[in-house]
């Protein structure tokens, strides 16, 4: 394999209209600059508008000094690096939760790449949702499981496929986020619980990773929203998106936690989380529970403009708001637009999502004010797609 063979690929990929490139940006407060140029940030993942919240990262740092917090651990879990904040915080979701157990991981995608290659073998099935996360589905691909993807949100054929395979199985894993991350929609986590009681084989795996934070009246998620904390198996969240920190946890069982300590791999062979990003999540943590008033506050503005935007082909029921183009250039082109009109909305084209789904991913939080949404509304509506 030469380097031609890349530059093909390369090629291929820039016709299609789909090459990445590194953006250089600056972010400024809930502003990204670039090329010299002041937009609201649209694109990340800070629903609560903590990462800007310069009171908070102050009052962070007036409670630690150099001697108590380390920059690094230097080490796995398993050999030096589980220090004491690693118990600490996980203590502190297990009491959260009301749950037995909770384990902590570097990231969203070491939990979902991880966890299902750790607990399915081929005689197990996964029946995943089509629109999981590309973590979850690299996860599935290292597992020995058999999976079937069911149709997005199709709980008709979900039912279906339990029927069939139920006795065919040891064990089989419900897979599906509860909000999703390309289309803001929601799950029927009602149904799923449901269904997964009917059989004595099946556990349910939950990614809370756009939920946690902004739902439930502690911020628990969709699954404290829906009083269901206690009938998911594996209640997988991150804490690098609302929590404006780093990392993903897991709620389960003590017999889960210590059976993933000694089999998943990603949690295994890589080095532990630096203990000042523990504790950082640990402070936040205690402070979100308390913001209802910022979840309330981000319904409100997400509902205002879903309802006022015309030009909206989507069934989201969140903060995460696609607005739809089709084509790939049309996706670069309304992002050109919006980023002229100082939004900063960045195009998300295949593989992301499917062909012909090309999108602006409206990633809203607690920080934009009314003044800016009715703005956004109005250069929604004279975007040309």
């Amino acid at each position: 394999m030469t380097n031609s063979y890349f530059s093909k690929q390369l090629s291929s990929i820039t016709e299609k209209g789909n090459l990445r490139i590194l953006p250089k940006v600056k972010e400024c407060g809930y502003e990204i600059i670039k090329d010299g140029k002041h937009m609201l940030n649209l694109s990340s993942n800070d629903y609560l508008g903590l990462a800007g919240d310069t009171a908070l990262k102050e009052e962070f740092l007036s409670h630690v000094s150099p001697g108590k917090f380390s920059f690094t651990s230097s080490s796995s879990r398993l050999l030096t690096g589980n220090s004491g904040e690693y118990d600490y915080l996980e203590k502190q979701l297990a009491r959260l939760f009301d749950s037995e157990a909770a384990l902590v991981f570097n990231s969203g995608y070491h939990a979902n790449s991880g966890i299902l290659p750790a607990v399915a073998d081929h005689h197990s099935l996964i029946l995943a949702d089509k629109l999981v996360h590309a973590s979850i589905v690299d996860g599935i691909g290292l597992s020995r499981a058999r999976c079937i993807r069911f149709r997005h949100n199709n709980y008709e054929q979900l039912e279906r496929l339990l029927s069939e395979n139920h006795r065919n199985y040891e064990h089989i894993f419900i897979v599906t986020e509860s909000i999703f991350s390309m289309d803001g929609d929601e799950c029927d986590l009602n149904r799923l619980v449901e269904l997964k009681k009917q059989y004595g084989n099946v556990f349910l795996y939950v990614d809370e990773a756009h939920a946690f934070g902004v739902r439930g009246e502690r911020g628990l998620g969709c699954s404290e929203q829906y009083d269901h904390l206690h009938d998911i198996d594996f209640l997988v969240g991150t804490f690098g998106k609302a929590l404006a920190s780093i990392g993903a946890y897991l709620i389960c069982s003590k017999e889960i936690k210590s059976y993933l300590v000694n089999t998943m791999r990603p949690l295994i062979f890589t080095t532990a989380l630096p203990p000042v990003n523990l504790q950082w999540t640990s402070f936040v943590l205690n402070k979100m529970v308390y913001m209802n008033d910022k979840r309330i506050y981000l319904s409100h503005i997400s509902r205002l403009l879903r309802e006022k935007t015309d030009k909206l082909k989507s069934n989201s029921k969140s903060h995460i708001i696609p607005f739809i183009t089709g084509t790939a250039d049309s996706a670069v082109n309304a992002s050109l637009y919006l980023q002229r009109h100082g939004f900063y909305l960045l195009p998300v084209r295949p593989p992301t999502v499917p062909e012909g789904t090309s999108r602006l991913r409206i990633s809203l939080h607690a920080a934009c004010t009314e003044e800016q949404i009715e703005r956004l509304v109005i250069n929604l509506n004279t975007c040309k797609i």
